[in-house]
């Protein structure tokens, strides 16, 4: 059976170390390179599964690196978790704004690197989220053919805003989205006269969906995302 191979790209001998005894001992091969330009190469030439990317590089910074896979064709769609310093909010959103899926802080718990990185493995096998007609998750049903929500059973009355948030939400779960990205799931890519105050949209799902509600958690400084 084939490996999943990782491509970690972080110029810390260290902290390749310990991805790379980590990654190993749960079953996937791993690729490291010390430097954005060398990354950008490794991933057009290897297609890994998923890529782990520091965003303290020398010459290219990870942003940068970022955009760069998400803009090349070859590099796309290839799964992307960021190695970010705790504490730096603003990369954190614009990473995930620039198409990153995820983000540890460092310093990190390899365990939970471990289950993130199978989480967005996951992901990378599903339909895209505005594809999905029905998510069922545990009593929640969300049925986009029909417009509807139901929660044990029960109609739950959402806006159109609120019906988008949610959806997207829960058809990625775990995945944080900031309040940019969210907006353009509300507007998506249509001028209409709506409240785009994501914060507003997202407390009154949590009000509607009464306890069920604490799964949708706020990422401090970033966004939103809905617990599995």
């Amino acid at each position: 059976m084939a490996r999943d191979t990782i491509l970690v790209v972080e110029d810390d001998p260290d902290i390749v170390e310990l991805l790379r005894y980590n990654l190993e001992r749960e079953g996937f091969d791993v690729r490291a390179v010390g430097d954005g330009e060398s990354g950008l190469a490794a991933a057009e030439t290897h297609q890994p599964a998923l890529i782990l990317l520091d965003l303290m590089l020398p010459g290219m910074e990870g942003l940068e690196v970022c955009r760069e896979l998400r803009r090349r064709e070859p590099t796309s769609a290839i799964p992307l978790i960021m190695l970010t310093a705790k504490g730096d909010e603003a990369d954190i959103v614009l990473g995930l704004g620039l198409g990153a899926d995820d983000y540890v802080t460092k310093p990190f718990s390899p365990k939970q690197l471990i289950a993130r990185i199978r989480a967005v493995l996951r992901r990378g096998t599903r339909p895209a989220a505005d594809t999905i007609e029905r998510i069922d998750r545990g009593p929640l049903r969300i049925d986009t053919a029909r417009h509807e929500v139901r929660l044990d059973g029960m109609p739950v009355t959402l806006t159109l805003a609120e019906f988008r948030i949610l959806h997207t939400l829960a058809a990625n779960p775990d995945r944080v989205f900031t309040r940019d990205q969210l907006l353009d799931k509300i507007t998506q890519g249509k001028s209409v006269i709506i409240d785009r105050n994501v914060d507003v949209h997202v407390r009154a799902i949590r009000k509607k969906l009464g306890k069920y509600g604490e799964r949708i958690v706020t990422v401090r400084g970033v966004g939103y995302k809905c617990t599995a």
